[in-house]
């Protein structure tokens, strides 16, 4: 495990204090607190998760592997359960190695989010970590709709060290993304990023500019690998799981970055996301540095979750 990778899973235990907080203390409480595994044990390890924003679909699946696990291992003692429970909560949330095939492929990565969740952010350090793998970005600026979008991602590109390709503010976002996939398809790049703008509250707008985006990609660009991330805030809980939906209703999405995770005290929402959408989380955020945009790991989130003493070097 690198230096980056150490000091990412320190501020990850750290951001998820609250969380752990939250869901921790009370686990233990349970674990230690019952004689005997029955109905009212589960039923309270279900409430804290469910309180702690692993939400209703998630605990059901969680709750129902540790019972079988309990079952065929002939588990008598409720402290027993920990590692169970920890490790049911891991399987729920495992990404599998086909979640970065854009990151190998020619590809073309549309990020869409709410102004306010860190997208901008999130597009500037995504170049960066491709970049750092070697890989040729090109960054597209089609979010011509918020005024400091554009100028935001020029300073993330410099700072990246990529190519960048954008319109006037207010320009049509579709005819950005018909120059940068000119300019990807030219330059050989790796992979195209781009930045779109993201207005749930005028969902037909959105609708339809995320649809001429796409046609132009497939017509001009029909090879590349599509990806298509939506970015969250971590902080707002319940609010991005419903904010995915509604993007999710226009967009194919295909990952999620979740931002924010350090000092929200709704970590749990990671889980609860996926489970209920079936759209993995594929990066978390937890600063504002460049390395501070990781690929997510259940193992090492978890870890981070539950056991803030060790580094997540299991």
């Amino acid at each position: 495990m690198g230096e980056e990778k150490k000091g990412f899973f320190r501020r990850l235990a750290e951001g998820l204090t609250k969380t752990r907080n939250n869901i921790v203390s009370g686990m233990d409480a349970i674990f230690n607190g019952f004689s005997d595994i029955d109905d009212d044990f589960y039923d309270e390890i279900e409430e804290i998760l469910v309180m702690g924003d692993i939400g209703i679909n998630a605990t059901t699946s969680i709750i129902a592997n540790l019972k079988k696990k309990v079952k065929e291992q002939r588990i008598k003692k409720p402290d027993e359960c920990k590692e169970l429970l920890i490790n049911s909560i891991k399987e729920q949330m495992q990404v599998g190695e086909t979640a970065y095939e854009f990151e190998k492929r020619t590809s073309v990565v549309l990020v869409i989010g709410v102004n306010g969740v860190g997208k901008t952010t999130s597009v500037g350090k995504l170049a960066g970590k491709l970049k750092d793998q070697g890989r040729k970005v090109i960054l597209g600026a089609a979010d011509t709709f918020r005024a400091a979008a554009g100028e935001q991602l020029t300073e993330w590109a410099n700072r990246a060290g990529v190519e960048i390709i954008g319109g006037a503010e207010g320009a049509d976002p579709a005819s950005v993304v018909y120059d940068a996939v000119c300019a990807a398809k030219a330059r050989k790049a790796d992979v195209l990023l781009i930045d779109t703008a993201g207005r749930l509250h005028n969902k037909r707008n959105l609708m339809e500019e995320l649809r001429k985006i796409n046609r132009i990609i497939e017509r001009e660009y029909p090879d590349a690998y599509r990806e298509t991330l939506v970015v969250l805030d971590g902080t707002t809980g319940q609010n991005a799981m419903e904010q995915a939906r509604q993007f999710g209703e226009v967009a194919n999405l295909t990952g999620i970055i979740l931002t924010k995770l350090d000092g929200t005290a709704k970590g749990g929402i990671a889980v609860a996301i996926q489970s209920e959408l079936n759209v993995p989380v594929k990066y978390i955020g937890v600063g504002e540095h460049m390395d501070d945009l990781q690929k997510f790991d259940a193992d090492t989130f978890v870890n981070a979750l539950f056991l803030a003493d060790k580094s997540g070097e299991d």
